[in-house]
């Protein structure tokens, strides 16, 4: 892979760490990290397989007309498979090619449950909750219900499933709430079973179908959009526009990583992509390595927030909310800016500090060589365009991911080929840009997009047959493809997981509970809801899944903030999504900032207190769009002056935190200035007039004192 030439070549020339540094940290800490080794035919046996994985869930959300019912468990039986494959059953040393016959045997037994429900599935529908009297065969005179048995055995594999690809805590939790359900809420084992296997509220839920739509093609489409080089073009971007600037690496990082996040919403994924560029640079500038690797994990995470693609979490909120994704992504574009501006003026603050300077201009990539590569976004554009206009986000995946391949093959060549590899692109915006003229009833009717990619694929087959270099580049198609499946594994099984906690709480009634419960306990004060849903979120995530978080809390904490204390729901999904990020930086598992530290050979642990001290807007932001929703355009109050006032004083008071927590304004401060302007900074960014005017006084003090202090010292130094 590219990152892993990059971070190999940076470590020969500066004091950074490998990718096997990287590998092995992750190793340590992050269980999807742990791998069989597969090598020679078998490795290239078991690429193709998930390359048709990733293939296949194109064609079956594409043209393949399925019941719900059916698609679920037939792909969470496929990701089984997969994960018994590349997943051992306990950390450490691996022998090459092997796979004991117990893992094959559990493969196979938990597919054949999760498929067995779609091959019989007329029948199990039919039987309703009467399961125990379907499928029933005798074994010495005693009835045994298969399909009990097979939800059971089927859930359990998926637990072990789970253990091995995810981790512990969740299934702790799963467990905690099924043992509700049999002793608190006094359900039997055939209502449990039949509930959380063979209904659409269980395993097989929400979380389950949106992974396997929407969370699957996007994955894919990021994995088909890294393959074109955009990563690089946004790095290059970044670095002439603020490579310059005081610390410039540091800040270079931030924008990379903004722009970047577009592409993968991975936090882990993102810090070793940017990081191989921007962590060697910033220690050679004179960051400390533990801080160097902090800006690269602290700005990585904020992928997941970054619109369009966000995490995998926005696409479930989207559907758990209701709302469509366009205006998820809209709602979105606020936070991210104040999210990644609290970080950049963290930098800036910490390079004035310590004196740092940005790089020499001549060693900076020129904008006149940068806008001719310009092509490179035409397919984020495509896609964010397609989801506006109201294509389903199926769609408008698998169609960017196309333009991803066209604007891969002209990158790879020079010159006038350049305008070659460009004609598929002409059936393709056609088919976009014409979209109202492909409805039944039209001119061209249904078929007319279907006559487009057809034409577009004739195209793209005869650009590659007479271009060399992308005859040779065909392997990365299959690489992407790969990667995108393999990249569904973990996510298929927390969704699967999450997807037992939704069953309970849907089944029990356990929601209302809790809502009864959280209230109580808040006395009806808000803010102390927030408080326990953001410590339930950032424990939880210490060694959950963001997505699987987001499905826990969002079933859990969500509507407790929404029904119990009123919160707008919108406001109340995206306070869980926010804090279920921040696990990814938050001490002691904080995957991003472990795999920020391997780079900069700096310890873990303080890589991951540095980093949550450089997002403390994470821990900011959803408090103010809880407070006050037009932040994220919801409400009434949703005016041009509002919502330019909330951003107006949340930048001042980011600025003054930043400032406080690094200890520099326009100088060195001192305790007291610096708590100050924390103090302050916290003023500003909770809503209301006073609050603001009085952060604002704080700031301004602190700025005529060290400005006093500063013409003192030139007194002093000219006598």
């Amino acid at each position: 892979m590219a990152e892993n030439e990059k971070l190999n070549n940076a470590a020969v020339n500066s004091d950074v760490g490998t990718m096997e540094d990287v590998d092995a940290i992750m190793k340590k800490y992050d269980r999807e990290s742990n791998t069989r080794i597969w090598e020679g035919t078998p490795r290239k046996i078991l690429r193709i397989l998930t390359a048709l994985f990733g293939i296949f869930l194109i064609v079956m959300n594409m043209w393949i007309k399925m019941d719900e019912r059916a698609r679920r468990p037939l792909f969470l039986g496929l990701v089984i498979i997969l994960v018994f494959i590349y997943y051992p059953i306990k950390k450490g040393s691996q022998k090459v090619n092997y796979m004991p016959w117990y893992d094959i045997v559990m493969a196979a037994v938990g597919a054949f449950c999760f498929f067995f429900y779609p091959l019989n599935l007329e029948k199990i529908v039919s039987a309703g909750t009467r399961i125990q009297k379907t499928f029933v065969v005798q074994i010495g005179g005693v009835s045994i219900p298969l399909l009990i048995v097979f939800a059971i055995i089927g859930t359990l594999i998926l637990v072990e499933c789970c253990r091995r690809v995810v981790g512990m805590p969740i299934i702790c939790v799963a467990t905690v709430f099924v043992l509700y359900a049999f002793f608190g809420a006094g359900k039997d084992l055939k209502t449990v079973m039949y509930n959380l296997f063979y209904t659409t509220t269980g395993i097989l839920g929400t979380p389950i179908g949106v992974c396997s739509t929407y969370i699957a093609l996007f994955v894919i489409f990021g994995a088909f959009l890294e393959a074109t080089g955009v990563a690089n073009f946004f790095i290059d971007c970044a670095n002439a526009l603020v490579g310059w600037a005081s610390g410039g690496p540091a800040k270079v990082a931030v924008v990379s990583s903004a722009l970047c996040g577009m592409v993968s919403g991975s936090s882990v994924g993102n810090t070793v992509t940017t990081g191989s560029v921007t962590i060697p640079m910033m220690k050679k500038t004179g960051y400390p390595p533990e801080f160097a690797g902090a800006v690269e994990a602290a700005s990585s995470t904020g992928g997941q927030i970054m619109p369009p693609i966000m995490g995998a979490a926005a696409f479930l909120m989207a559907e758990m909310v209701g709302v469509p994704y366009a205006k998820i992504i809209v709602r979105a574009i606020l936070p991210a800016f104040l999210y990644f501006l609290g970080i950049f003026l963290g930098v800036h603050f910490k390079a004035k500090k310590l004196g740092l300077k940005g790089l020499p201009r001549e060693e900076l990539p020129k904008w006149k060589l940068l806008l001719p590569q310009i092509y490179l976004i035409l397919p984020l554009v495509v896609l964010v365009y397609m989801i506006m206009i109201g294509f389903t986000m199926a769609t408008a995946a698998v169609y960017a991911t196309l333009y991803c391949v066209v604007v891969a093959m002209i990158s790879r060549e020079e010159g006038k080929k350049k305008l070659v590899m460009a004609i598929p692109l002409i059936p393709l915006l056609f088919m976009t840009l014409m979209s109202r003229s492909f409805e039944p009833g039209t001119f061209m009717g249904e078929k007319g997009s279907t006559l487009c990619l057809a034409i577009a694929f004739v195209l793209l087959v005869i650009n590659y047959a007479i271009s060399k270099p992308n005859v040779k580049s065909l392997p990365t198609i299959i690489d992407a493809f790969e990667n995108g499946g393999k990249n569904c594994l973990s996510v298929g099984i927390a969704c699967g997981m999450a997807g037992i906690i939704a069953g309970v709480v849907t089944m029990t009634g356990l929601g209302q509970v809790l809502i009864g419960a959280i209230v109580g306990l808040s006395n009806g004060h808000l803010i102390i809801a927030l408080v326990l849903t953001m410590l339930c979120c950032i424990v939880l995530g210490m060694g959950v899944p963001t997505t699987a978080n987001y499905i826990i809390m969002a079933t859990t904490c969500a509507p407790i903030l929404a029904s119990g204390m009123g919160l707008n729901l919108m406001a109340a999904h995206m306070f869980c999504f926010y804090f279920g990020i921040v696990a990814d930086i938050t001490p002691p598992v904080a995957l991003a900032a472990y795999a920020g530290s391997a780079i900069a050979k700096a310890p873990p642990m303080k890589t991951a207190w540095n980093a949550t001290r450089l997002a403390i807007a994470a821990f900011i932001i959803p408090y103010i769009f809880a407070y006050n929703n037009a932040l994220i355009f919801v409400g009434s109050d949703v005016k041009f002056l509002s919502v330019a006032s909330i951003v107006i004083s949340a930048t001042l008071g980011m600025a003054s935190i930043a400032s406080g927590l690094m200890g520099y304004l326009i100088r060195d401060m001192k305790w007291i200035s610096r708590i100050a302007l924390v103090a302050g900074g916290l003023l500003m960014v909770i809503p209301g007039t006073v609050t603001d005017l009085a952060g604002l006084a704080v700031l301004v003090v602190v700025l005529v004192l060290q400005r006093i202090e500063n013409k003192k010292d030139k007194a002093a130094a000219s006598v």
